[in-house]
């Protein structure tokens, strides 16, 4: 703990860098992933402050949309969509994921009961042919296109699709190797970018 402490405590030194921020933000893009704490977004990107809006949750799940139960997630997703009128939204699964680990070996999750609820929002679960897989990298290829079909069930983000000035991006993250990669319509594979 100490050594983040320790940056905290410098962080603010450079008030120069960070007073146009307080003008507002103008993010391009929304950003859902995983709250793995071994994927950063704005390192992955290379992203500074104010160009990022990000969603993470366990798994990057994108649960179902309904008006009458909202939850964080959806009012994330619908103010950078309808306020901040971000132009993407990339969905970034990676390897080595716990969440979508558990649901393709079907690990008993009974000691963390709101885990398996979070996880029972994941979709139908991820076509996978190696459970036994590490990096779980099919099913959370798969995991990464079922919840851009969710995010086109939001209807701010359909409305946008259908106006042409939204874009969906799957990405696909390695945590061992660094490299990223996307979902290809054309080929239906996900290609390093």
């Amino acid at each position: 703990m100490q050594p983040l402490i320790d940056n905290a405590r410098t962080f603010g030194q450079r008030p120069e860098e960070f007073a146009p921020l307080a003008e507002g933000q103008w993010p391009e893009v929304l950003f859902i992933t995983c709250s793995d704490s071994r994927v950063v977004p704005a390192l992955i990107t290379g992203a500074r402050p104010g160009r990022l809006f990000e969603l993470r949750t366990a798994g990057n799940v994108v649960p179902l949309y309904a008006a009458d139960r909202p939850t964080g997630e959806a009012a994330t997703i619908e103010y950078a969509v309808q306020v901040l009128g971000v132009r993407h939204i990339v969905v970034c699964g990676h390897s080595h994921c716990g969440a979508v680990g558990a649901i393709v070996r079907g690990d008993d999750l009974t000691a963390v009961p709101a885990v398996r609820a979070w996880l029972a929002h994941a979709a139908e679960e991820p076509k996978c042919s190696d459970p036994a897989d590490p990096t779980v990298a099919e099913a959370v290829q798969n995991h990464v296109l079922a919840q851009l079909e969710r995010l086109r069930s939001y209807p701010c983000v359909e409305r946008r699709l259908a106006e042409g000035d939204l874009s969906l991006h799957g990405w696909y993250y390695e945590v061992h190797t660094g490299a990223v990669r996307e979902h290809r319509a054309d080929t239906g594979v996900f290609e390093a970018l």
